[in-house]
């Protein structure tokens, strides 16, 4: 860290810049404080020269918007990204809160390899972030050293692009962006575009270099680095053995023969990265390199006054003398200017040197000694002393920076396709703004003095991303045009340089489209599902980004799934995954039953029944025709169902006469007053069975009530807390009721409460009349009719059990601390437990069991996990990426399991995904 400068801004929006963090040749780094809510962030501002480029404009802000819905796991959103209309071209940034973290690089430079636990969890974290991003249909493109960063509970990963994990990025002449390029693929250098396989074979790199501080393809003549990327076996004898086959099988040359994402997250572990972090994964030396960074930061925090103070001086090293001064040797816990690749280095910027050591141009800073440059004679150069050598890489030789392809992109990225999203947060957010700018260098990378590259470290550890080399449009310049052999050769002679710590530069235009290259990679070959790894869905289903966003999801027969919205409702044959069907008179609709052969819905205003085979409505009954004695109907949500009946609450408004006044005394005004019943109502005969009046609820009167329980005779409903009285809540003191009607004529038998469960305390009951009800943060079970208690069973500490599901001889009980459980419903005994190895985020996880009741899903807002009912093994988990168009909206639902014959359909916001269960 170091003073501010007299051109730095004070000011980014609502944050106050304190000191300079990191400096890159494309970017600043900022510690900054929230005026409003007194954090610390981190704020990543584009150089000027960058930022009034078109290209480089659309690029960060679509990787932005990817940070956005991705948001979850191992990834964390930015808290604010500028307006960069309102505040011109040149501010583009973009803020997060700051964890403390180091990137891969520095930690490698601090303590060497790492040991093989914390290997497994670094790959098992990126790769739930990469089966994320994959199964929308995207790529990744964004893993370097620099951007996968080392925080003491997991992972965390800062670039989602290709230009956050280039290199280094310039401005040129004509609009054009000039992007240092990193990590090429077989793939790539054979001249076709990325897929998702290249993620994968960038993750073996990474993993590789995180195992021995150098990666597979360095040794040898770095004009020879494109055939040993597309020819050579990797070196791995210094990978651990156990994990050896596994990074072997990212870095096959066949995209078809590499692991999926999935696989590779299970076979590294199995309950997942965050489970296997827990109790500390970071060695010894790097929690104290985290820690002490922390340190550094909170002395900044602690040296802010305000705003003001800070905006009246050019910097605040006065303020903060210790802070900015701070350079230490060697394990440097800040990554501070050291990752700084040159391009048109400005004084200060960083420049990798042909030796290993990353310097500094004179004058940047005088608190920095110079010493002679042993490699080249244009001049003294200060030494990073927070910088360090990568062991056993060695200097590699240099060569040329020069251009290999032009990569021309349209004005608007091409959008992506439109496949929802996730949650699995992990609490922390990154260090890093979730879009990380070009120059996120990683060692290995950048131009020497006078234009000569240099290894950066050693080399060993290069940037792990590539833009891909399609054939090139003609200049705009009206330059020659490369042809395809000329491309070849030009990608295959830059992968050496790339590899060993040179830099390739792809020239980014502003006004054509990329053009494709050959033939895709071959379509990945069959593989077998892993543990912990979700089968390939049957389909998925994605509702359009052009109507209104589902409202509710239920199946009919099997053979539907009717989705509403708030403009209609649609069918998806659950055989293929296709829509079928769309109704605007079903608009916010609810439910989906089966009514015969027809298709039920109960809307605002009426009940439609709907023809499977079109949406044609052949039966609709509106509120105001048939229950013309009680006028202004409203209808609430369906209570439940069983068979053909459905049970729903309604409410209307009445006018009481006032009585007639005594004598002398004034006529009172008449009153209304709202009158509630619970309906009975046959679906098939299409007839009301009865109705009971109920105390109306809050206003605007119609109480919403759910069944718990059915039983021979009668029903169990709760009625929701939201639509309680005050008077209903007071008179309650803080516990909830539960009310018994008799199926037959729907007469009230009983109103109860049940131990100090409350309004809100997850309950369900069973057919015998027990019942199953959250109580503090244990779980009990009662005599319905009695309220005598049976059994109880003990919680997690600080948690609470969610809503039971009784499925066979098992209560399967779900707790906010995302343990989930069987329990014997006789005795309260605990068969199995399990946790679903996520963070606690939200409440607890719903619960879904499958139609054999072999599978027991629970669905929260990160993931959904498929556990065995009988014994309780973790069989896999599911996480999707979220809305995948670049200017879609940003998706934070929970996930939603709807058990259907031989699959479960797994809902997330648009998306929808048939899994094959048992």
């Amino acid at each position: 860290m170091e003073a501010l400068r007299s051109e730095d801004p004070r000011r980014f929006g609502r944050f106050t810049v304190l000191a300079r963090f990191q400096e890159t040749a494309s970017a600043v780094r900022y510690v900054a404080r929230d005026t409003g809510a007194g954090e610390t962030a981190v704020i990543t501002a584009a150089r000027p020269a960058l930022a009034a480029v078109p290209a480089f404009r659309r690029r960060f802000e679509a990787e932005a918007r990817t940070a956005e819905r991705l948001a979850g796991g191992w990834v964390a959103p930015p808290l604010e990204t500028g307006d960069s209309e309102a505040e011109g071209a040149e501010l583009l940034w973009t803020a997060a809160g700051y964890v403390p973290a180091l990137p891969l690089a520095d930690a490698i430079g601090i303590a060497g390899p790492l040991p093989e636990r914390a290997l497994r969890i670094l790959g098992a974290g990126i790769a739930e972030i990469l089966s994320r991003v994959h199964a929308g249909g995207a790529v990744l493109q964004g893993l370097a050293p620099d951007t996968v960063l080392l925080a003491g509970d997991g992972p965390r990963l800062t670039a989602f692009g290709p230009l956050g994990a280039a290199a280094t990025a310039e401005a040129r002449p004509g609009g054009q962006l000039s992007v240092r390029l990193g990590y090429l693929t077989p793939e790539q250098v054979a001249g076709k575009e990325a897929g998702a396989p290249s993620d994968l074979f960038v993750l073996g790199l990474l993993l590789a270099y995180a195992a021995t501080g150098t990666t597979p393809f360095t040794e040898g003549p770095p004009e020879e680095a494109a055939r040993r990327i597309a020819e050579a076996d990797p070196e791995l004898d210094a990978v651990p053995e156990e994990l050896r086959a596994l990074i072997a099988g990212c870095l096959a040359k066949d995209p078809a023969e590499r692991p999926t994402a999935g696989t590779v997250a299970a076979e590294l572990a199995l309950e997942g990265a965050a489970g296997l972090a827990r109790g500390g994964w970071l060695p010894e030396r790097l929690a104290a390199a985290v820690a002490e960074q922390e340190a550094r930061v909170r002395a900044l925090e602690g040296a802010w006054e305000a705003p003001a103070a800070a905006d009246s001086v050019p910097g605040v090293a006065d303020a903060v003398p210790a802070v900015a001064d701070a350079v230490p040797e060697t394990a440097d816990a800040v990554p501070a200017v050291a990752d700084a690749v040159p391009g048109n280095a400005a004084p200060g910027d960083a420049v990798p040197q042909e030796g290993g050591a990353v310097g500094t141009h004179a004058p940047a800073d005088p608190r920095v000694p110079l010493a002679p440059d042993a490699t080249h004679d244009t001049g003294a150069i200060g030494e990073d002393r927070g910088t360090t050598r990568f062991p056993d890489t060695g200097p590699k030789p240099p060569r040329s920076d020069r251009a290999t392809t032009q990569l021309a992109l349209p004005h608007q990225p091409p959008p992506l396709p439109a496949v929802p999203a996730h949650q699995h947060t992990h609490g922390s957010p990154a260090p890093y703004p979730a879009a990380v700018l070009p120059g996120s260098a990683g060692p290995g990378s950048g131009q020497g003095i006078n234009g000569r590259s240099g290894s950066g470290q050693g080399g060993s550890g290069g940037p792990m991303v590539a833009l891909p080399l399609p054939p090139a449009p003609a200049p705009p310049s009206g330059g020659p045009a490369l042809d395809r052999r000329g491309l070849l050769t030009v990608a295959a002679a830059a992968v050496g340089g790339l590899v060993v710590g040179g830099g390739a530069v792809a020239v980014i235009g502003g006004g054509e489209s990329a053009v494709a290259t050959d033939a895709k990679p071959a379509a990945p070959k069959p593989r077998r599902t892993l543990p912990g790894q979700p089968p390939e869905p049957r389909w998925i289903y994605a509702h359009p980004s052009s109507e209104s966003a589902p409202l509710t999801a239920a199946l009919w027969q099997d053979r539907l799934l009717v989705v509403t919205s708030e403009s209609q409702a649609s069918a998806v044959d659950l055989r293929t995954g296709k829509r079928v069907w769309q109704r605007a008179d079903a608009a916010d609709g609810q439910a989906a039953l089966a009514a015969g052969d027809l298709c039920f819905v109960a809307g605002p205003t009426e009940f439609l029944w709907l023809a499977p085979k079109d949406g044609a409505v052949v039966h609709r009954l509106r509120y105001a025709d048939g229950f013309t004695d009680l006028p202004g109907l409203q209808v609430g949500r369906l209570a439940g169902h069983s068979g053909t009946v459905v049970w729903f609450t309604g409410s209307h408004t009445v006018t009481v006469k006032a009585p007639k006044p005594k004598k002398g005394k004034k006529q009172e005004p008449d009153k209304k007053v709202v009158q509630a019943h619970l309906f009975a109502y046959d679906i098939v005969r299409r007839a009301e069975l009865w109705r009971t009046p109920v105390p109306a609820g809050r206003a605007p009167g119609t109480p919403l009530y759910r069944v718990v329980a059915e039983r021979p005779a009668d029903i169990l409903v709760r009625q929701e807390p939201s639509t309680l009285t005050p008077a209903d809540v007071k008179a309650a003191k803080g516990k909830g009721s539960l009310r018994c009607f008799d199926r037959e004529t729907g007469t009230l038998q009983w109103t109860k409460q049940y131990g100090t469960a409350g309004p809100n305390a997850g309950i369900a009951g069973d057919e015998s009349g027990i019942l199953y009800a959250s109580v503090g943060a244990d779980l009990q079970s009662f005599e319905a009719d009695t309220t005598k208690p049976l059994w109880r069973v003990t919680g997690t500490e600080g948690s609470y059990f969610g809503t039971p599901l009784v499925a066979g001889p098992f209560v399967h009980t779900t707790e906010r601390s995302q343990q989930i459980g069987a329990v014997e419903r006789e005795t309260g005994r605990f068969v199995w437990r399990r946790s679903t190895e996520v963070p606690v985020i939200g409440g607890a996880p719903a619960l879904t069991v499958s139609t054999t009741g072999e599978t027991l899903f629970a669905a929260d807002a990160a993931q959904v996990t498929a556990f065995s009912a009988a014994d309780g093994e973790r069989l896999w988990k599911f996480q999707d990426i979220g809305v995948a168009d670049p200017k879609g909206e940003t998706v934070s639902a929970p996930y939603r399991a709807l058990a259907s014959g031989a699959n479960v359909i797994v809902q997330r916001a648009r998306s929808f995904y048939a899994f094959p269960v048992a």
